[in-house]
């Protein structure tokens, strides 16, 4: 059996749990999402915990599919309930970011400026012109809009300019010498 979809999934106070077949669907103080699951898996909801289980007798597949549902599962009811984020950084000369309505605008040494609007479910805030911090209850989401924001600029590893995660360690390398 899989280590990670033996493990209950504990529900906070707060937060409800309702399974409609193969549908698993969680409500919270920050909001609701709902996950279609493998028809390989079972549910079981006790008091305030939710176990997956597969039979005895289980094959490869619905062993993956323990492990795999049990971690989704358990992103959703922590999403609802806390919320997910992640922050970037934003290093180099002139290099800045604004909030204009739903939109992020960001100086990035390009001739022009980039615009992203806020994905459906996405909170995106500038505290300083140098951080971005994407909020959002879906794991996956906030994880994703992060990533498309740092691929405007990633980091270089020469000056370390770029966009990078807020604990990321850029490699620095050592420039040309001259004679």
């Amino acid at each position: 059996m899989s280590r990670i979809g033996k493990l209950p999934i504990e529900i906070p106070s707060g937060v409800t749990v309702q399974i409609d077949g193969l549908k698993v669907s969680v409500k919270g103080p920050k909001g609701e999402d709902s996950l279609r699951v493998s028809k390989n898996v079972e549910l079981e909801l006790n008091d305030n915990e939710l176990l997956v289980k597969i039979p005895e007798n289980y094959t490869k597949a619905q062993n993956i599919d323990h492990g795999l549902y049990r971690s989704l599962i358990n992103n959703i009811v922590i999403g609802v309930s806390e919320g997910y984020s992640k922050t970037l950084q934003i290093e180099g000369t002139g290099y800045r970011a604004s909030k204009q309505g739903k939109n992020l605008v960001m100086n990035l040494g390009y001739s022009h400026q980039v615009t992203m609007a806020d994905p459906e479910g996405i909170e995106v805030e500038v505290p300083n012109d140098r951080t971005i911090v994407v909020k959002g209850i879906n794991k996956q989401l906030v994880g994703q809009h992060a990533a498309n924001i740092r691929n405007w600029r990633k980091p270089e590893p020469y000056k370390g300019k770029g966009i990078r995660y807020e604990n990321e360690h850029v490699r620095r390398k050592e420039g040309k010498t001259g004679k």
